[in-house]
């Protein structure tokens, strides 16, 4: 799955003008306690409960780090989380935090789909390590996919809180569509466009590429 984020990566610098930093990102982001959630706070704390039924400590672990599979810098200086979801991204986890978000929320993808996706393949997710405990935050088994699903609620949140732009998200599908398609760089191009990627960080002219 992992050649999917890596395949969307290798055909942006033909589709946007931001810098491009694979498998990073940004401070605020890594440990985030009460602090970094600023105005999230109470909302991220909610989804954490109902995640594990424990209270979110407002100072996070020092283990618990992370990297985003692509996070962009607009010459405006705007920084924006782009995001490739495989099918592990899908679960009933996935779903408890995402119906949680308020609707104040703006997001950089269909929160209805994600959802619905979410909740069709509840009890269908897979096991192994992708379901092994993640302690402290996440003990027990399944503890990774409520881990998974915590970090991608973060990122989902957070960003307007820092000045980011809304975090876009391309499902394994999308990405599939995007790598068949006879100009995947257009055809990546024209998702951006609908996700929240501003106008004037796509390359409009294919001489640009």
């Amino acid at each position: 799955m992992r050649k999917l984020q890596d395949a969307v990566t290798a055909l942006l610098p033909a589709v946007v003008t931001a810098r491009i930093e694979p498998e990073s990102c940004p401070a605020w982001l890594r440990r985030p306690g009460r602090t970094e959630c600023a105005g999230r706070w109470e909302t991220v704390s909610a989804i954490y409960r109902a995640l594990t039924g424990l209270v979110l400590p407002e100072l996070a672990p020092e283990r618990e780090w992370r990297r985003l599979d692509v996070v962009l810098t607009h010459p405006d200086g705007r920084g924006q989380i782009l995001e490739v979801d495989e099918k592990q991204h899908f679960t009933a986890a996935r779903a408890v935090t995402l119906e949680r978000y308020p609707a104040t929320a703006v997001l950089g993808f269909d929160s209805a789909h994600w959802l619905a996706r979410s909740r069709a393949l509840t009890g269908r997710e897979p096991g192994g390590g992708y379901a092994r405990p993640r302690p402290p935050l996440f003990p027990g088994d399944g503890g990774r996919h409520r881990q998974r699903a915590f970090r991608d609620a973060l990122a989902d949140l957070l960003p307007a809180e820092h000045g980011w732009l809304p975090t876009i998200r391309v499902s394994d599908a999308e990405a599939v569509a995007v790598l068949a398609a006879p100009d995947p760089a257009t055809a990546l191009g024209g998702l951006l466009g609908t996700r929240g990627l501003p106008s004037h960080g796509l390359r409009a002219d294919p001489a640009e590429r």
